[in-house]
């Protein structure tokens, strides 16, 4: 399997996603027709287990926990290693993650829902919900060195933010300096002592990496969507996706900062060495180069930043589910969350026109497979997917029925090629 890898900043990987995801098609109701995919058995996956044994083995990783469901049923739910290997605590099916920017596909959600109900459009501008952004500049590298400021030709939109096409980058760009005096650099938020509305408002005066429409560029846009959501709806990013998503969804293990009761469930976070082994990462953590390692304060940290774009923690059961609900049309046990012309939406390519790898689009919120043949790899036009910078990873595969979560803690995760072989054990088990 390809893996495009965005690199924001010099040693910072923000985020590696599976080439050439996007989503043109999806599951309206689980009856299997004759065009709708391959099967898939228990015994088909038992490979999955072995391989994820094999990387534990060689000290490659200390756990991880899959989850396969076809149809919406669970086909394979598997845990393998340790959640905590110096304390020979074994990973569990329950086990919570740091989901990152997983986190993206529920603050998407969230402005979708809000669209539904009238109280946004997509093609407003950003300044319309927070006047702040009412005049932003770019940062134009000039040839011999340095930059210039030039006005942004246009504002930017809600659609841009969704498709990460509003030149907001994670810090990095020719004003990274100007950027990282003003605090601003990379995905972490949870040792803040502000809120992420405070954060965000002191955005605008700093100069963005690119012009609105014109690129791809990752970063901070599904954060400002997260204060987006706040101004809007009146309540926190937090309140908001519980009342509407997480409580209903009966996502019991889903929250921006682990409770004291369920401490001792959290994943450790281990780091690949120089040798391709891991070591535990520090606790909290540290910066290294230009990339936050470590633990995190997801326990006892300041708990004031509910990050839209990279906060959430989560299990593989929890994760699932929000899954099967987008895969399903917006529905998920007799409840609707999205109007399926919503959904075909997300999941279709918003990217017509942006410079983005072969076979590859991006959606609202995802990545999507928009041709298989130019992506490579086993899978299906229609898929969309994510990751997280703790190496986590999801698909759904609507042609198939199909839906993924790989959930692991391994940061940085740069030479390890675990998603390429789950990938191929999972495809090569369909029948």
């Amino acid at each position: 399997m390809n893996i495009f890898t965005r690199y924001i900043a010099p040693g910072l990987l923000i985020a590696s996603v599976l080439s050439g995801w996007a989503g043109v098609a999806f599951a309206q109701t689980s009856q299997r027709t004759e065009t709708a995919g391959k099967e898939l058995t228990a015994g088909q996956l038992t490979g999955v287990s072995r391989l994820l044994q094999e990387y534990v083995d060689k000290g490659r990783i200390a756990g991880g926990v899959v989850q396969i469901h076809q149809d919406g049923r669970p086909v394979l739910t598997t845990a393998v290693g340790w959640r905590d290997k110096e304390a020979k605590d074994p990973m569990r099916n329950d086990t919570l993650f740091r989901i990152a920017s997983q986190t993206k596909a529920l603050t998407s959600v969230a402005i979708l829902m809000l669209m539904e109900e009238g109280k946004l459009t997509l093609s407003a501008p950003l300044s319309k919900y927070l006047p702040g952004w009412s005049s932003t500049t770019v940062a134009v590298e000039k040839p011999g060195g340095g930059y210039d400021v030039v006005p942004a030709h246009r504002p930017i939109t809600l659609h841009d933010l969704l498709t990460h096409t509003s030149g907001v980058s994670y810090g990095n760009g020719p004003a990274v300096k100007v950027w990282r005096d003003a605090g601003f650099l990379g995905w972490y938020w949870g040792d803040r002592r502000e809120t992420i509305a405070s954060a965000v408002s002191r955005m605008p005066r700093l100069p963005m990496a690119g012009q609105p429409g014109e690129q791809w560029i990752y970063g901070y846009s599904t954060d400002i969507l997260g204060v987006v959501v706040e101004k809007v709806s009146g309540q926190t990013l937090q309140a908001f996706l519980t009342e509407r998503l997480i409580r209903p969804l009966a996502l019991k293990d889903t929250f921006f900062y682990v409770p004291a009761n369920k401490a001792n469930r959290l994943a450790v976070v281990y780091s690949e060495t120089a040798e391709g082994r891991i070591r535990r990462a520090p606790d909290p953590g540290e910066w290294r180069d230009g990339n936050y390692v470590g633990q995190g304060e997801y326990i006892d940290g300041a708990h004031q930043a509910y990050s839209g774009g990279a906060g959430l923690l989560s299990t593989a059961a929890d994760y699932s589910r929000f899954l099967e609900m987008i895969r399903r049309g917006g529905e998920l046990d007799g409840k609707r969350y999205l109007r399926q012309q919503t959904v075909k939406q997300m999941v279709s390519n918003q990217i017509e026109g942006v410079p983005y790898p072969p076979g590859m689009g991006f959606g609202l919120g995802f990545n999507i497979r928009t041709d298989a043949a130019k992506a490579g790899d086993p899978g299906e036009t229609g898929e969309f997917a994510w990751s997280g910078i703790y190496h986590s990873l999801y698909w759904v595969d609507p042609h198939n029925r199909m839906t993924v979560v790989y959930m692991v803690q391994l940061l940085p995760a740069e030479h390890i090629d675990d998603w390429a072989r789950l990938r191929s054990v999972i495809y090569q088990a369909l029948k």
